[in-house]
């Protein structure tokens, strides 16, 4: 399990769909320590393109053109993350920090 990666849960705490894919957005320490949840951002199909969300798509392991939307973080059990998808690329995981970096209002790192 790495940071990045993408994985459909099924029946998602408080989501009203029956399945939802999130990609996993805590830092690698986490994901390898003894605690048995991880940080994760939901991908949602429609999306408004706001600096805060990630356009994602078939090139990521999706059926269709999605957005992660890093405005909704949740926190997932490790053991729900089963059903893996697919992996971010090297450049769509700096769109991820920087879109991460301004839903938290944090200061974004030159790129």
């Amino acid at each position: 399990m790495k940071r990045g990666e993408l994985y459909r849960v099924s029946k998602p705490h408080g989501d009203p769909k029956r399945q939802r894919v999130f990609v996993i957005v805590s830092h690698q320490g986490l994901i390898d320590s003894r605690f048995s949840t991880v940080i994760c951002a939901p991908i949602f199909t429609d999306g408004e393109g706001l600096s805060t969300q990630v356009s994602v798509g078939p090139e990521d392991g999706l059926k269709h053109q999605s957005w992660i939307i890093c405005d909704g973080l949740v926190s997932i059990p490790k053991s729900a993350l089963t059903y893996f998808v697919g992996t971010l690329s090297v450049a769509k995981l700096k769109e991820l920090n920087r879109s991460l970096a301004v839903a938290l209002d944090l200061p974004i790192e030159a790129q």
